[in-house]
């Protein structure tokens, strides 16, 4: 099934289902009003989603809603927070070596062995979520705003200890995310010794988000086979496979977190920069899978001539993150995204 969370002036909002083919929607009124309520309750409340969601499905078509779908409305992405509007927990990894080793080779730097075999792993802020359509609201230009293009699971409870194979079954939902950094404020923050904090605002993720059966054949053991879009200003830069080359996958990075605690439902673990390695052709290496985050763009040009020349995101500039699916309809519908400076934004949510 297919759930989203429509703005209704509260924090948390209140959670629809919507059809595969993302064109209707359904409050889930009286089953529950929040994701988070379904996450704490699963096993008894989801079933209750799904017969809606197939009522839903049933009269998509044009033909005569069941009873349980009597009252659906058209879809409209612009209506939502992320699906899980403030989570208990936001947590990225770096599941894509190949990312980590084109940031590595731009710098001149050796990868330590252990990247290889140790996930990468970020905790980001989980308070403040941005919807697929919300503007994206920056104090500079100055910052170098980057879009970063993931997916990203919802869990359930996952116990400390949990094997790699435990944490896949903790998984309930998939979703798209776009987690922005500001790359001029890495480098000053991790000189300090300890991490990212005021380079990660606020992350975005799709209009829905969809459990495993959704996926199909394209799930497997803990990746999405199915390649993921990145459109700046409206030329596609990035199209990169999220199965290929994901050296860790979910199962592993969720059984990292729980080497030292308890994950519990509602924490959303992103992968990471989904990237694709280059090839070497006459000579040269590219990159035909494109890019989803600029600072790779950067790297590879680092790489290949020394210099990089593609600047980071402006105000104005447009952001679009979409996955299709085997059929070339869209799986989770899109993030759409405009940058924006304070003085421009909205009122605070």
């Amino acid at each position: 099934m297919k759930l989203a969370t429509y703005k209704d002036g509260s924090r948390d909002g209140q959670l629809v289902v919507v059809s595969r083919d993302l064109t209707q929607a359904h409050y889930a009124t009286g089953i529950a009003h929040t994701l988070q309520r379904v996450l704490d309750d699963w096993n008894f409340l989801s079933p209750q989603l799904q017969d809606l969601y197939d009522a839903l499905n049933r009269g998509a078509d044009g033909s005569v809603f069941a009873s349980k779908a009597r009252h659906a409305f058209p879809f409209d992405p612009k209506q939502c927070m992320a699906p899980l509007p403030r989570a208990y927990q936001w947590a990225s990894g770096a599941a894509y070596i190949n990312h980590v080793e084109l940031m590595h080779h731009a710098r001149k730097e050796s990868i330590p062995a252990s990247f290889y075999t140790d996930p990468l792993m970020v905790q980001g802020a989980s308070d403040d979520f941005l919807g697929p359509c919300d503007d994206v609201v920056c104090a500079s230009e100055s910052y170098g705003i980057d879009f970063d293009a993931e997916v990203a699971v919802i869990t359930a409870d996952v116990r400390l200890g949990a094997t790699p194979a435990q944490a896949l079954d903790g998984i309930r939902l998939v979703m798209l995310a776009n987690e922005f950094s500001l790359r001029h404020l890495i480098p000053g923050e991790l000189a300090k010794g300890f991490g990212f904090f005021q380079s990660k605002p606020a992350t975005a993720f799709s209009p829905v988000a969809v459990t495993l059966d959704e996926l199909g054949d394209a799930w497997d053991k803990g990746r999405v086979n199915l390649a993921l879009q990145s459109t700046w200003n409206g030329r596609k830069v990035g199209m990169c496979e999220a199965g290929l080359d994901m050296t860790f996958h979910f199962g592993q990075l969720i059984a990292h977190m729980c080497k030292t605690r308890h994950v519990r439902a509602g924490s959303v673990v992103g992968s990471g920069t989904v990237s694709n390695k280059g090839v070497v052709s006459k000579g040269r290496t590219d990159w035909p899978k494109g890019y989803n985050c600029i600072a790779e763009k950067r790297a590879i040009e680092i790489i290949q001539d020394g210099q990089a020349v593609t600047d980071f995101m402006k105000f104005g500039d447009t952001i679009r993150i979409e996955m299709k699916g085997r059929d070339g309809k869209s799986l989770f519908g899109a993030i759409d995204q405009e940058i924006v400076p304070v003085e421009e934004a909205a009122t605070p949510r």
